[in-house]
């Protein structure tokens, strides 16, 4: 992918010259742009709280300054044993996003009343209560706390289905049926639900072009579709449990779910580091704050340059805009029968002409968390000079 798209907040020759001196592969994280977009999230929440999604961060000490930044609130975990080290770490208010099948992280959980109290498991299933029982039956362990899952995809024809497969709970009724066996089981407390609307956060909407027009008339009619669904359920639970939360959103849904009356706070995460899957979006624009550089190591022809490494493409449904972003110099092209590989990748171009071998080239993830599990460490870069490093996930011993 071209970096023609890239939004820079801090223009990239003194991004380039703060770090000439580093040698790459590395990160580098921009100051000034990290802080522009969280104001800009936290401006498209209209008040409410916003739970940052680690996931989409996976460097502890970003997590912690933003999750204390005005405006954010509590973290959204994807994994408990994640949520276990951020606790033991000195984070409190941890939701876990998904469920788990994992019985050591469970059985650390059910250790302490103070891991029990900061940690709220989800689930969609009493399968997965099941679970929990099994490793620590009630009785033997602090109340667990739970949050249940309302599946946000829109089913507008019979068999059609579009979002993420994600919760089986799909209906009112059903999560009515799900709160009440949560409520009645002992050794649980049902504290919160989440409906994480993927089809509308997740999927780029900007463009002119009929596939474009397509996208937003659905992303209209899904969250129409989902405040309806979503208040009615919110409200029935809350006639069966003391709800401390209702979660809602992604960074392309703040505006539509943060206007839900039921929704009690917002989650984000990519929209802090701007990935290249968010230059396709309509309503809102990020800066690149988030960067990976490369060195030049061949010169195979007079308007081709090879960089090492390189194939870190995104997950999800491959696909070009799964690539990362070439974004400085301006004017590299990847080629179609290499694109971005394991241990090498060329680019072509006029600009590739002028490369040569030394020359660092400067690349965006198409998503935001993922280079993290490549990297030891970022660098964060402000005023012109690198002003802290990092640790990633990774360069603390953690993958999750």
């Amino acid at each position: 992918m071209s970096g023609s798209a890239t939004r820079w907040a801090t223009p990239p020759e003194l991004l380039r010259q703060a770090v000439s001196q580093l040698t790459p592969p590395f990160g580098v994280l921009d100051d000034a742009a990290l802080r522009a977009n969280a104001a800009d999230l936290v401006r498209r929440a209209a008040g409410k709280p916003i739970r940052l999604a680690t996931k989409s961060v996976r460097i502890r000490s970003l997590i912690r300054r933003t999750v204390d930044t005005p405006g954010f609130a509590g973290l959204l975990a994807y994994t408990l044993p994640e949520a276990v080290w951020l606790h033991g770490n000195g984070f409190d208010d941890i939701v876990v996003g998904y469920p788990t099948a994992d019985r050591d992280a469970v059985a650390e959980l059910a250790d302490t009343a103070e891991a029990a109290a900061a940690i709220t498991v989800m689930i969609d299933d009493p399968a997965q209560l099941d679970l929990i029982d099994a490793v620590r039956p009630p009785g033997s362990r602090p109340t667990i706390r739970v949050c249940i899952e309302l599946d946000a995809g829109y089913r507008p024809a019979a068999g059609l289905h579009l979002g993420a497969f994600r919760s089986p709970v799909h209906t009112p009724s059903a999560l009515v049926a799900l709160a009440r066996t949560v409520h009645s089981r002992a050794g649980f407390e049902l504290v919160g639900i989440m409906a994480y609307e993927g089809q509308i956060a997740g999927v780029g909407n900007a463009g002119r072009g009929p596939r474009a027009r397509v996208v937003r008339a659905m992303q209209r009619r899904s969250a129409a579709e989902l405040a309806g669904r979503r208040s009615a359920a919110v409200a029935a639970v809350r006639d069966i449990a003391d709800l401390e939360f209702v979660n809602g959103g992604g960074t392309g849904s703040l505006e539509t779910t943060a206007a839900e009356d039921a929704v009690t706070e917002v989650a984000a995460g990519s929209g802090l580091l701007g990935p290249g899957l968010f230059d396709h979006y309509r309503a809102f624009r990020p800066s690149a704050a988030s960067f990976f550089v490369l060195p030049v190591v061949r010169r195979p022809a007079r308007r081709v340059a090879t960089l090492a490494g390189g194939g870190w493409i995104a997950s999800g449904p491959p696909g070009a805009d799964r690539l990362p972003v070439l974004a400085d110099p301006p004017g590299l092209r990847y080629l179609a029968a290499e694109a971005a590989g394991e241990v090498q990748t060329p680019v072509r171009g006029r600009a590739a002409g002028r490369l040569r071998v030394g020359d660092q080239v400067w690349l965006r993830h198409a998503k935001s968390g993922e280079p993290a599990e490549h990297l030891q460490r970022v660098h964060l870069v402000a005023d012109g000079a690198v002003t802290e490093t990092w640790p990633t996930y990774r360069g603390e011993g953690q993958v999750f």
